[in-house]
C-alpha cells in the first residue's frame, strides 16, 4: 500500500491530533534536533501552528506516523515548500515518541515518504536540512541516498556551542 509498510502507516493529521503534537512540541529532548530555537509553546500556539501551517498550507503535505499494530501516533512527517513547477520539496521527519527511537521507524517513514514523493507526486528532487550534531540522522540520510549539498556554517547555537546546518538532497533518478 502507498502509505503503509510492515510496521507503520500514515494518516492525515486532524485537529484531534493537536494534544499529541503539543506534547512532542514541548518535549525539548524531542525538539532538540528539529527546531532552530528551543522554546515551550502554549496549547493555543500549537493549535494555531497545526491549523495554519500543518493543515492550512497549500504547499505542504503532513502525515502522522502510526505504529500499525496499535494505531498509536509515534511521529510526524511532511513534505514542505512543494514547488510543482520545478518538482522540488523539502522533507521533515520527527519521531515524537522517544520509546520508538532507534527502532528503524524513521527509516521506514522516510522510505514511504520518498516513495510517495518520487513515484506518485513525480517530484524531481527532495531536500532536507539537518543539524551537524545529529550524526544518527545524517548517517540515515546518507544510507537512504541523500547527498551533501552544502552547509550553513555556525548557523545554530545549541547547548553552548555553534553548529552547522547541513543541506542534503536526493534526486528522483537516485531513488
Amino acid at each position: 500500500m502507498l502509505f503503509e509498510s510492515a510496521r507503520i502507516s500514515f494518516r492525515k493529521m486532524t485537529l484531534e491530533d493537536i494534544p499529541i503534537y503539543h506534547s512532542w512540541r514541548n518535549d525539548l529532548e524531542v525538539m532538540r534536533t528539529t527546531l532552530p530555537v528551543l522554546d515551550l509553546h502554549s496549547y493555543e500556539s500549537t493549535a494555531d501552528f497545526v491549523t495554519q501551517v500543518i493543515l492550512g498550507s497549500p504547499t505542504s503535505k503532513s502525515y502522522l506516523i502510526l505504529e500499525k499494530e496499535t494505531q498509536k501516533p509515534i511521529g510526524i512527517t511532511s513534505l514542505i515548500h512543494i514547488d510543482p513547477k520545478n518538482r522540488n520539496a523539502e522533507c521533515i521527519i520527527d519521531i515524537g515518541e522517544k520509546t520508538n527511537w532507534g527502532k528503524g521507524f524513521g527509516r521506514e517513514a522516510l522510505k514511504l515518504l520518498l516513495d510517495y514523493a518520487f513515484l506518485e507526486m513525480n517530484l524531481h528532487r527532495v531536500s532536507l536540512r539537518v543539524f551537524s550534531f545529529n550524526e544518527k540522522a545524517i548517517s540515515l540520510y546518507e544510507k537512504m541516498g541523500f547527498k551533501h549539498e552544502g552547509r550553513s556554517r555556525q548557523a545554530i547555537f545549541r547547548e553552548g556551542k555553534w553548529h552547522d546546518i547541513i543541506h542534503m538532497g536526493i534526486l528522483q533518478e537516485e531513488w
